[in-house]
């Protein structure tokens, strides 16, 4: 067991766990950030997407040991005092379904946006690529994601 401190959703913690403990399991059962999810541990799925310095990563097979000194970013922090710009259009384009996909799907989309505020449908593809909904909501994503972007900044 190791102490690792890290700056998770603008706060400092600190949290002591083996060196190669997925960054997933940190987040959920030492942290209590139950938003990322658990789906397929292999990093194919997309369901347990953070930002990692404002980069959308697969924290499922990421080790703390590799965190150092980046910034985590988790969907819990995305937004202050209330929904993220995205969060707001997932809900006016009815975007989910069972919802399991929907934090990872939400928090690719926010590094899109806050890289490309204008995406055209290859942006979107591209970005989203590896995000995996099997209720199959893919054109309201596209739809809420196009939605965001008209919104103004995007910051997460």
């Amino acid at each position: 067991m190791s102490a690792f401190k890290f700056n998770l959703n603008q706060k400092e913690v600190e949290v002591d766990v083996a060196d190669d403990t997925p960054l997933l399991w940190v987040l959920r059962d030492n942290l209590g950030m139950t938003g990322t999810k658990f789906g397929c541990g292999k990093a194919l799925c997309g369901a347990c997407t953070v930002h990692l310095d404002g980069e959308p990563v697969r924290s499922c097979t990421l080790p703390i040991s590799a965190i150092g000194q980046k910034k985590i970013t988790t969907i819990e922090g995305i937004a202050e005092g209330g929904l993220h710009p995205v969060q707001q259009s997932w809900i006016q384009e009815d975007v989910p379904q069972c919802g399991y996909c929907q934090s990872g799907q939400i928090m690719s989309a926010v590094a899109l946006l806050n890289k490309n505020n204008n995406p055209t449908d290859d942006d979107i593809d591209q970005a989203m690529e590896g995000n995996i909904c099997r209720c199959g909501t893919y054109v309201r994503i596209r739809r809420a994601i196009k939605r965001a972007a008209k919104g103004g900044t995007h910051e997460g």
